[in-house]
């Protein structure tokens, strides 16, 4: 497992789930169609680190860090 933080532009990962901490962003993230088993590429990142542009189902998406701190993830390697 690992964290959007640990992710650079261009790197890619797949959602495994929600942590324990993130519940109150799940409904949230669900409903932008970041669910379990999905992919997606970091796009960049703002100079302080907040808030990540992502790439998800060809739409882009720019999520807090807090709210990315929600997601379990899988790095991939594309």
């Amino acid at each position: 497992m690992t964290t959007i933080d640990a992710l650079q532009a261009g790197d890619s990962a797949r959602i495994e789930g929600y942590t324990a901490q993130g519940q109150g962003y799940r409904r949230k993230l669900l409903a932008m169609g970041l669910t379990p088993g999905v992919e997606f590429m970091v796009v960049r990142r703002a100079p302080l680190g907040d808030p990540i542009e992502i790439r998800v189902r060809g739409v882009h998406l720019s999520l807090r860090r807090e709210e990315a701190a929600a997601l379990k993830l899988a790095k991939e390697d594309l």
